[in-house]
C-alpha cells in the first residue's frame, strides 16, 4: 500500500468496519458522511446520552514491541467502553481518530490498527460511526464512545455516591495485565497473562447488572485498584477499610494494587443489595463479585489489613 492516499486508506477502512455491522443496511450508519447522528430510536425517549473519550498513544499506553498495531486498536476501543461500564451503561456507537506516521507503510498500519479496533467494536457490541484518519510522529488511537440506560433502571452510577456502611466490591482479581505486561517483556508472549495485558475486555455486562441492582457508586480499574480506589474515594468522600486483594493467576500483590488495566469493576453497594446482586451475576454467567472491604465515613481511613494504603497506580505526569 505503498503512497495510498488519505481517500484510499479511509475507504479500505470504511470496508473493514462496515463488513462488522451491515453498513449497506438502511438503519445502519454507512460511515458516510463526516458526522454522525445518534438519536431516537438508538437513544429511547428522556434516556440519558452518556459519552466518554479515550486515548492510546505509542510508547505512553501500548509497547508496540510486544503488541501489535491490532492490539492497540483494541485497547483504545475497550478503554473507552470500560469508562461506560464504569456507569453501567450500553454503548451505542465510536468515533475513532486515527494517526499513523507517514511513510510507505502507512495504510498498511491504519489498517491493521482498524482491524483491532473492528474486533473490539463486535466483542463490545459498538459500532464505529465515524472517525478520522490523520499523519502523524507516532501511533494515536483517540477514541470517542456513547452510551445509553436502555430499561426502566436506575440512571447511570456516579463514582460519587459511595455510603458510609456500603460493601466494596470487585467484579474480579486483578493485577493479569501488569503481569502479562512483564511476561511479554520477558519474551513469553504465550504465557497466561500476555492475552490480558494485550487483549483487555470492558466489564460492560457487569456494569449493566450493578446499575440495574441499585448499587450506590462504581469505578473501572483502569489505572490501578489502589489509585481508582483512592479515586470513587475522593469524589464520594469517605474512606474505606479492606480485609483483601484479589490477584489474578501470576500476578504479584503489587500488580494487583497499582498494575492497572484490568478494567475490573469497584463496587460500593448496600448491604442489603449483595445477596442479590451475586445471584444476578451468577444468573448471567458471570463471576460472582468479591467483597474486600467496607466504605469508611471518615475520609482519612483509608487502609488494607489495618495498614494505610497509597495511591499505587498509574498517573501521567503533565507539565
Amino acid at each position: 500500500m505503498s503512497g495510498s492516499c488519505e481517500d484510499d486508506v479511509v475507504e479500505l477502512i470504511r470496508e473493514a468496519l462496515g463488513a462488522r455491522f451491515g453498513a449497506g443496511s438502511p438503519d445502519a450508519f454507512a460511515l458516510r458522511d463526516d458526522a454522525a447522528v445518534l438519536g431516537p430510536p438508538a437513544v429511547p425517549a428522556g434516556a440519558p446520552l452518556v459519552a466518554s473519550v479515550d486515548s492510546v498513544v505509542e510508547g505512553v499506553h501500548v509497547d508496540l514491541s510486544v503488541c501489535t498495531p491490532g492490539d492497540a486498536g483494541w485497547k483504545a476501543l475497550m478503554g473507552a467502553l470500560s469508562d461506560l461500564a464504569a456507569v453501567g451503561v450500553s454503548p451505542l456507537g465510536a468515533l475513532v481518530a486515527l494517526c499513523v506516521p507517514g511513510g510507505a507503510g502507512e495504510g498498511t498500519l491504519a489498517l491493521a490498527v482498524t482491524g483491532g479496533v473492528a474486533e473490539a467494536a463486535a466483542a463490545g457490541g459498538c459500532p464505529v460511526v465515524g472517525g478520522d484518519v490523520s499523519e502523524a510522529s507516532q501511533l494515536v488511537v483517540a477514541v470517542t464512545v456513547f452510551g445509553t440506560v436502555r430499561d426502566d433502571g436506575p440512571g447511570p452510577v456516579p463514582r460519587s455516591r459511595a455510603q458510609a456502611g456500603d460493601v466494596v466490591l470487585l467484579s474480579g482479581p486483578c493485577g493479569a495485565s501488569a503481569a502479562g505486561l512483564r511476561e511479554l517483556r520477558a519474551g513469553a508472549p504465550g504465557a497466561d497473562g500476555a492475552g490480558a495485558h494485550r487483549r483487555p475486555v470492558a466489564r460492560l455486562r457487569e456494569g449493566e447488572l450493578a446499575r440495574r441492582a441499585g448499587v450506590h457508586a462504581m469505578i473501572d480499574v483502569s489505572d490501578g485498584l489502589a489509585l481508582d480506589l483512592h479515586r470513587l474515594a475522593d469524589a464520594s468522600g469517605v474512606g474505606f477499610e479492606l480485609d483483601d486483594v484479589p490477584v489474578a493467576p501470576g500476578a504479584t500483590p503489587e500488580e494487583a494494587l497499582g498494575g492497572g488495566e484490568d478494567y475490573e469493576l469497584v463496587l460500593a453497594a448496600g448491604p442489603g443489595i449483595v445477596d442479590a446482586l451475586c445471584i444476578d451475576f451468577e444468573a448471567a454467567g458471570l463471576r460472582r463479585p468479591q467483597r474486600i472491604g467496607v466504605i469508611s465515613a471518615d475520609p482519612s481511613r483509608r487502609v488494607l489489613r489495618g495498614k494505610p494504603l497509597g495511591r499505587a497506580g498509574w498517573q501521567h505526569r503533565i507539565g
